[in-house]
């Protein structure tokens, strides 16, 4: 076998031009399917850390009424909210791939936050426990965050994001400063940003309304302070924190069940709802995927092209080779090792362009990202298999002209000469 392998780069190599041009239909082919390849990964991850947001892992369960996401401000209260307990919150810390959970209060377009002349139009204000920086992977970048005397005293204290703060503060630190919040004061005792830098990419109104929220700032206060601003008691959603991005499915459905464990289905329409953005992520992959998928089934037909053209190329190398055989054959060589000869000569030579198409593709995923400004990610077993593939092409295709010279006569082969 090694002495085949050797032989095929020596006749590679005395024909130099000839097998490049028949490697080009392999190497237009490969390059072309690894640079696809790379960008649909690439795609994906992007769409994925567009709607999760860099990693942070934090799956929202939010109360329904009907079909629409409950609001305080507008939806029914007393008797018919369902009320959370803290043996809920317990099941839910307590389940498998959970880091870190909260409970909390929500009033979105909140528009009754100022700090003299000063407001926060559009903001939001969640009333929040302990654990509600860390379970949606917010870093405390000035200040202080939540303590457990915030809660004992009912103290009335706010922390605000990067945003809000630079709507009512444009001039100076909000620190030690005093907001009102429905004419409720509150003393600023942190800013806080997101742990990871995140900047997702808006192309759509959804894509809009999905984070223009965040853009238009957020405070926060301690749950226990939130009757005294809102007068009464209200429904609270729930963030949980998973242990990684495969796993937000799954637990926000087990967060969910136990959340509606005790709302009755039948005489209510309230319940809990997990916002399952890992399947709006896999939604959208699986359409980039399936067009892209038309892409790879147009650049595998330059692998076919190349193929034929390997079957072309080792025809005529069996037609000028034919005297060689029949001495080889005269002297006693079987069938088998003809047919191997030949057959490795076609592998060596596809895997060559292989290995070629796929620094092409490479260098040609970069390009068209740099142009185009879409991610790439290389993928190994893309890599790999392309590898494979191009040698198994050139198998395929080399199977016929290596049996025409396995079958040759000796006889007529010297003839020929």
């Amino acid at each position: 076998m090694l002495e085949n392998i050797r032989l095929s780069f020596q006749g590679i190599w005395s024909h130099k031009m000839r097998s490049f041009l028949t490697m080009l239909g392999i190497i237009i082919g490969i390059a072309s399917i690894i640079s696809i390849v790379s960008t649909i990964k690439g795609t994906s991850e992007q769409i994925k850390e567009n709607l999760i947001g860099a990693g942070n892992n934090a799956v929202t369960v939010s109360l329904y009424e009907g079909d629409m996401e409950y609001d305080a401000e507008y939806g029914s209260t007393g008797s018919q909210t369902p009320i959370l307990t803290d043996g809920q919150k317990e099941e839910i810390m307590d389940l498998e791939d959970v880091e870190d959970a909260s409970f909390y209060y929500s009033r979105a377009y909140a528009d009754s936050i100022y700090y003299e002349n000063s407001s926060l139009q559009g903001g939001k204000v969640l009333g929040v426990d302990l654990h509600y920086l860390n379970a949606c992977g917010y870093l405390v970048q000035t200040g202080r965050g939540f303590v457990e005397k915030d809660y004992d005293g009912y103290k009335k204290v706010a922390i605000l994001d990067s945003v809000a703060a630079a709507s009512l503060f444009p001039d100076g630190s909000p620190l030690g400063k005093t907001i009102e919040i429905k004419q409720e004061p509150f003393v600023v005792v942190g800013i806080i940003e997101q742990s990871d830098d995140f900047e997702p990419v808006i192309n759509t109104i959804d894509e809009y309304y999905t984070y223009e929220q965040d853009s238009t700032g957020l405070v926060l206060i301690p749950s226990a302070s939130w009757p005294v601003v809102y007068q009464f008691d209200e429904p609270q959603n729930v963030v949980v924190k998973a242990s990684s991005t495969d796993t937000m499915s799954s637990v926000g459905k087990k967060a969910e069940d136990i959340l509606n464990s005790n709302i009755d289905s039948d005489s209510s329409k309230m319940k809990y709802k997990a916002n399952d953005v890992m399947e709006t992520a896999r939604n959208l992959q699986e359409l980039s995927r399936s067009t892209n998928s038309q892409m790879l089934w147009i650049a595998s037909i330059s692998l076919l092209v190349g193929g034929i053209g390997v079957m072309n190329i080792m025809l005529v190398s069996v037609t000028e080779r034919t005297s060689e055989i029949g001495l080889k054959k005269a002297i006693g060589a079987r069938k088998k090792s003809i047919l191997v000869q030949f057959l490795t000569e076609a592998a060596v030579l596809t895997s060559i362009g292989g290995v070629l198409g796929v620094l092409a593709g490479l260098v040609l995923s970069q390009v068209v990202s740099q142009i185009s400004k879409t991610p790439t990610a290389i993928s190994i077993s893309a890599i790999v298999g392309s590898v494979l593939f191009s040698m198994v092409i050139g198998l395929v295709f080399g199977l016929l002209p290596s049996v025409k010279a396995a079958n040759l006569n000796p006889i007529d082969a010297l003839r020929s000469e």
